[in-house]
């Protein structure tokens, strides 16, 4: 099991498929803000007075976090912010799917009234958690941009 978790590609392309997937998530949030925070208002988990800010924080973090994976700078601490953002991203999609919102997710496009794509969704957070978590237990330093540490 060891030797599958350390595996240089398959840690390779988890970090390639995590980091593309936060990057391309992070882009209309942060071009359209304003919209993304009406996504936020739609799951009413979150006290009104911090839904903008954080609209204006999240993005730019998903946008880090996918950068400093796919490149290996700071990848631990990325990593672990990843699987942070995951389990809220799963927490709330089970919370609105538990009480029959029908809301799209609102991780790609502003969300809006829909049918069915919360349950996608969380699938595709529970898949991407998967390799999240596999880049958290490997030992691969492979192709990194930061030196191992000693």
């Amino acid at each position: 099991m060891r030797k599958l978790i350390d595996n240089d590609l398959l840690t390779a392309f988890a970090r390639l498929f995590i980091g593309i997937i936060f990057i391309y998530a992070s882009i209309y949030k942060i071009i359209e803000p304003e919209s993304f925070a009406k996504s936020i208002w739609y799951y009413h988990m979150v006290p009104g007075k911090l839904i903008n800010l954080m609209a204006l924080i999240l993005p730019w973090l998903e946008l880090l976090c996918g950068v400093a994976v796919i490149a290996g700078v700071y990848y631990r601490g990325s990593v672990a912010l990843i699987n942070i953002m995951l389990v809220v991203f799963i927490v709330a999609l089970a919370a609105t799917i538990m009480r029959d919102l029908d809301i799209d997710c609102g991780c790609f496009k502003a969300g809006q009234t829909a049918t069915g794509p919360a349950w996608r969704s969380l699938l595709a957070d529970i898949g991407m958690m998967v390799f999240s978590v596999q880049m958290m237990l490997s030992r691969s330093r492979r192709w990194m941009l930061a030196p191992p540490r000693p």
